[in-house]
């Protein structure tokens, strides 16, 4: 992709009134672009690192059995009554009558809808195990929207629901979206920490967070000096034994439950086994928040100069940058380049704009691509072009005629 034919009127400053790193960034770097509080677009850069995060989830999930499905957003507020989550949840709801006088919300969450799912197609134990998951916009009417797309009031989820015939075959599935979160996370540049939680709303007995510690986080972490054991501060209150223990922030990235036969009863879920008993499916449901995993990213992955995208996710694979435009034989080069590397494989934005070096620079580190090629008069007299390293900041001079084989080592490696 070219830049001049590209989206990404970046910005200079963070733009008043923004406290947290990403939402800064995400707004300069023109990944997204608030419509109204809460509210947001993603622009063709944050569009591309959205697709990569959940081309990641989507590989792990369907690596472990899952089968993606699209539920809808509208939800008649009927389903809802049969859980009683109508109440529960009745202060986060968008509900509103239609031209019918039926009671609709947009979907806060799908448990009762997939459950639904599950109770009209779901008929014999030789069905399970199943598990289903879709990558949906979630709508809640957030109060307090904060640190852009963390908390905001549309946003996207990833969520899994898995059926057992007992107890045993959901510890197994758990224990699969359990280890699954792990890759996902590690292959978005993050290290989790992984801690038992209350259930809440959600209902069930087990459930895990996974979160990483971050300023914009609002969950607190007590963790022993000495043992190295985490509690979560449920409602200011953490059982806190003896020892040396020190207060973190965290930002959860995702929760996974046990719920039992909460919603299977709710909604009549059953199945018959062996013997021809009608039994409750047994349900997990495991989410990811897509949209604040973004965040988390940039958070834990950038500098006073702007992004530094973990490999996988980054929007591009490497950015060419030639120094004067106008000099035809560096235009030349980038150009052979980037038809090279592109039909390597390669994802590559070549940055064609007659702007300044500084400004090509600025922004290069701004949107944080992990690869930089620079294509310069001083280096081109020595037969050589510079590749930069945006983790590291080390740059490397390589021969012309080497470069292909380098960038395509460090983007397959």
């Amino acid at each position: 992709m070219y830049w001049s034919k590209f989206f990404i009127p970046t910005l200079k400053e963070p733009p008043i009134g923004t406290e947290a790193v990403s939402h800064q960034l995400s707004l300069r770097a023109s990944l997204v672009h608030m419509l109204t509080s809460g509210v947001y677009s993603y622009l063709p850069t944050g569009y591309k690192v959205l697709r990569n995060v959940e081309n990641i989830i989507r590989q792990e999930m369907n690596a472990i059995g899952c089968c993606e499905l699209l539920l809808p957003s509208l939800h008649p507020i009927e389903v809802w009554k049969k859980t009683g989550r109508d109440i529960t949840l009745k202060e986060i709801m968008i509900t509103f009558d239609n031209k019918k006088g039926q009671h609709m919300c947009l979907g806060p969450t799908h448990e009762e809808i997939i459950t639904t799912i599950a109770k009209d197609f779901i008929q014999s134990y030789r069905q399970l195990p199943v598990t289903l998951y879709q990558i949906q916009t979630k709508f809640r009417d957030e109060m307090r929207t904060r640190f852009g797309i963390v908390r905001a009031c549309e946003f996207i989820m990833k969520d899994a629901y898995s059926f057992d015939r007992d107890w045993e075959g959901l510890k197994k599935n758990y224990n699969l979206q359990f280890n699954a979160y792990n890759r996902i996370f590690k292959r978005c540049g993050l290290d989790p920490i992984v801690v038992s939680a209350d259930s809440g709303a959600m209902g069930g007995s087990i459930s895990h967070e996974f979160l990483v510690t971050a300023p914009i986080g609002e969950d607190a972490l007590w963790v022993n000096a000495d043992s190295g054991e985490i509690l979560k501060d449920e409602d200011g209150k953490a059982p806190l034994k003896p020892g040396s223990w020190d207060k973190k922030i965290a930002i959860e990235l995702g929760h996974i439950f046990q719920l039992g036969t909460k919603y299977s009863d709710a909604l009549g879920a059953v199945f018959l086994d062996e013997d021809g008993k009608q039994k409750p499916i047994i349900m997990g449901c495991y989410g990811i928040g897509v949209s604040r995993l973004i965040a988390a990213i940039i958070e834990l992955n950038s500098d006073g100069n702007g992004i530094i995208w973990p490999k996988e996710v980054s929007p591009f694979d490497v950015e060419i940058v030639p120094v004067q435009v106008s000099d035809g034989v560096s235009m030349e080069l980038a150009e052979t380049y980037y038809q090279e590397l592109s039909s390597s494989g390669v994802d590559v934005l070549l940055d064609d704009r007659d702007e300044s070096a500084g400004r090509k620079f600025n922004d290069a580190d701004l949107i944080g691509v992990p690869y930089r090629v620079i294509i310069g008069k001083r280096m081109l007299a020595q037969n050589q072009v510079e590749i930069k390293d945006r983790r590291t900041g080390q740059i490397q001079a390589v021969s012309k005629e080497a470069l292909k084989e380098e960038i395509l080592k460090r983007t397959r490696s």
